[in-house]
């Protein structure tokens, strides 16, 4: 029971920890590099391979492999596939001061325009970053990132569901810097009492 309680709180220390993706990428046009492409325009589905990279505004999304959906609003659902020896990636500016990102890991990565929701499957990775420095780490089969909300839930498998016995998840929480650092000891030129 306290291991559950203790993995809550961390959970919710690094939600607390992180800061929204930037809200004016939503409104920036997305722009793909890629080696080839099949597109289906009746269905609204475009596969891209080859060293796919997916720009909009400061997210910026990589893997051999892409396919974008885009529904009738407009809105963009992608899903990138990792390869034996690469993982898909992507990497977000937060909003707020600083240079402070988010970054993740997987086999695959789904994201969801709409609802700004990001899923990563299998060997998943997730980092806030404030500027080189890594803040927080989280580790597992699978976690779901919703930026809107400031809310991650992490599983222990790649199905996203959690499952006794499948696997353990790990976290990683660097101190703080906004807390106070005690002042070194101060030797005194006193002399000890009864002297």
């Amino acid at each position: 029971m306290k291991l559950h309680k203790l993995f809550i709180s961390a959970a919710l220390l690094l939600a607390a920890c992180a800061a929204q993706a930037e809200k004016a990428d939503s409104n920036k046009p997305t722009q793909i590099a890629f080696d080839q492409l099949e597109a289906d325009d009746v269905k609204q589905i475009k596969t891209f391979t080859g060293n796919v990279v997916l720009t909009r505004g400061t997210l910026l999304m990589k893997s051999p492999k892409a396919v974008v959906t885009e529904d009738p609003e407009g809105y963009q659902y992608v899903v990138l596939h990792g390869a034996p020896g690469m993982q898909a990636t992507f990497r977000q500016k937060l909003d707020g001061g600083g240079e402070q990102w988010m970054e993740g890991q997987a086999d695959r990565i789904e994201y969801d325009n709409k609802t700004e929701l990001v899923k990563l499957y299998a060997k998943a990775q997730v980092k806030r970053l404030d500027g080189p420095k890594t803040a927080s780490q989280v580790d597992g089969e699978f976690i779901s990132y919703d930026s809107r909300k400031e809310l991650y839930a992490v599983k222990n498998t790649p199905s996203g569901e959690s499952k006794a016995g499948a696997g353990r998840s790990t976290m990683m929480i660097q101190p703080s810097s906004k807390l106070a650092v005690p002042a070194p000891a101060t030797p005194t030129n006193q002399p000890a009492p009864g002297k």
